[in-house]
């Protein structure tokens, strides 16, 4: 896709999903997430090229500005969004579908110094609510959300609500989450 094109994509994304955002070029101007994202699109295409050294200082300068760190290795889908980004970090081996939603201080993170899959793979249309962690090589299903301050060390389904430390998982839309199913997991949850 164009750069042009995948630009207005990320734009449209961040203003769909933050009702804060007035304008596109507000958007493009001011929102450190996006600019995370954007340099990350470089750093990733370096680390392809096998710059990885290069890969690297370029993910740790948008780091310098953004409070964002995002590992060249990492795989992410289209219209990811980070919403006010500081704090956010994503782990080598991290794997981000499409339609995600991280709010700020993020952790996709690993638990060991092992080499090969070690970090998060999040399923399309997930929401990960503010100060998460989600670590280890566990897989979240399409349509979950992870709630504030959850610690999550283990799979979970499609359509599931992860809470607490370490997180209960709990099919989203059951009696008992009815209550959370259209919260804004950055807050309520």
């Amino acid at each position: 896709m164009a750069l042009f094109a995948r630009t207005r994509e990320d734009i449209a994304t961040a203003r769909r999903r933050d009702p804060a955002a007035r304008s596109g070029f507000e958007v493009w101007l001011t929102y450190s997430g996006l600019h995370a994202i954007w340099g990350y699109r470089w750093a990733h295409q370096l680390w392809r090229w096998r710059l990885k050294l290069l890969a690297r200082v370029q993910s740790q300068i948008v780091r310098f500005f953004t409070g964002v760190e995002i590992h060249p290795g990492a795989v992410i889908g289209r219209r990811f969004f980070i919403d006010h980004g500081m704090g956010v970090v994503i782990g080598e081996t991290s794997e981000i579908g499409d339609d995600v939603m991280l709010y700020h201080g993020v952790t996709l993170g690993g638990r060991s110094a092992s080499t090969g899959k070690r970090h998060p793979t999040l399923g399309d249309d997930v929401v990960v609510g503010t100060g998460a962690a989600i670590l280890g090589p566990v897989t979240i299903g399409a349509h979950s959300v992870v709630g504030a301050q959850a610690v999550v060390v283990r799979d979970a389904p499609p359509h599931s609500i992860l809470t607490g430390i370490p997180a209960v998982v709990r099919p989203r839309g059951s009696a008992a989450t009815d209550d959370l199913q259209y919260a804004d997991p950055g807050i309520y949850i």
